[in-house]
């Protein structure tokens, strides 16, 4: 029965992809680095990436009932003794090491990306959702980005993050890792979009149902046609809205391994491992098409209750390993 689920779920996605062209591609294409072009009308393109939307978030929710019902309970744990600290960001001073971060700024799915909702707090990167009627692009939701896409980027390792997850519907965050190499119809080898955790099931809550979920997934071949998706988990973390949790990925030739507080969630090696550095991304992003909000697989920022917004994701610390034999051979 599970293998005859899994099938139907496999054709599932491969029927987006066809019908989509990039399904989960237009959810986590980074802004200004890729994307469809499919010579639409303006308002032709308008509709049919709210149609990608609602069927991201169809195939999700199948995707959410038989991963998480199936995660398995294996307590294996990750083996930080062959590991070296190489890169951390305790976030302990008073504003962001603009020398580390730098951000990505502009229209981004149902919002905005800007710099001024990035700050440090009380020992945590604070990136803060909200409405601003006078934004710098205009009325909207307005979220942040954070990168070390100019600064730092590893090939293999161990990258994790310990941090609160914003507690709204409508928007969702993540730690992820990314290559300038994605273009499309690369295979994975030559760059893979690596996402160690995504956090849209806040809404689930709302319907009576487990919201303590995270998500783990792997895209390669660029983010129009070309463009290849695979889940690789849905697993739990302990009250992720009040409380922190660990979110790791080891990564080696021989494939990624998810992990939450240290435990093992999952395992790929999807599109073939990536062979190329990455730099690391924390984000926030708001549900919608074109700056303005659109039910998706976070559901709907504007049917957060009063008080939700402003939303805020705290990130106490990002730290990265490199395998010490790795960096005994290059010393």
């Amino acid at each position: 029965m599970k293998k005859f689920i899994a099938s139907f779920i496999a054709l599932l996605l491969c029927f987006s992809v066809l019908c989509s062209t990039s399904a989960a591609a237009v959810q986590n294409a980074p802004a200004k680095e890729g994307g469809l072009n499919l010579e639409l009308s303006e308002e032709g393109q308008t509709a049919f990436d709210k149609l990608v939307n609602k069927l991201i978030d169809v195939i999700h929710r199948i995707i959410v009932v038989f991963r998480y019902s199936w995660s398995s309970s294996r307590k294996k744990t990750v083996d930080m003794s062959k590991f070296t600290l190489t890169f951390a960001d305790e976030f302990d001073g008073n504003k962001i090491d603009r020398n580390i971060w730098n951000t990505c700024e502009g229209e981004r799915k149902g919002g905005y990306w800007h710099s001024s909702q990035t700050s440090v707090r009380d020992g945590n990167l604070v990136i803060r959702t909200e409405y601003n009627q006078d934004g710098a692009y205009g009325p909207g939701y307005y979220t942040g980005n954070v990168r070390t896409k100019y600064s730092f980027m590893q090939k293999y390792g161990y990258f994790e993050c310990r941090c609160i997850l914003p507690a709204a519907e409508g928007l969702w965050s993540a730690f992820w890792l990314f290559s300038p190499t994605i273009k499309d119809y690369v295979p994975g080898k030559q760059g893979t979009e690596i996402d160690i955790f995504e956090s849209p099931m806040w809404y689930r809550g709302n319907r009576g149902l487990e919201n303590g979920l995270v998500t783990s997934n792997l895209h390669y071949g660029g983010y129009g046609l070309g463009h290849r998706y695979k889940n690789v988990t849905v697993a739990k973390a302990n009250n992720p809205y009040s409380e922190y949790n660990t979110y790791g990925m080891e990564w080696n030739e021989d494939g990624y391994t998810f992990y939450v507080n240290g435990k093992k969630t999952g395992f790929s090696r999807f599109g073939g491992v990536s062979e190329v550095p990455e730099y690391v991304k924390l984000t926030v992003e708001v549900d919608g098409v074109d700056g303005k909000p659109y039910p998706g697989w976070s559901g709907l920022i504007t049917a957060n209750d009063p008080g939700a917004i402003p939303a805020e994701f705290l990130v106490d610390y990002v730290r990265v390993y490199q395998y010490t034999d790795i960096l005994n051979k290059e010393g």
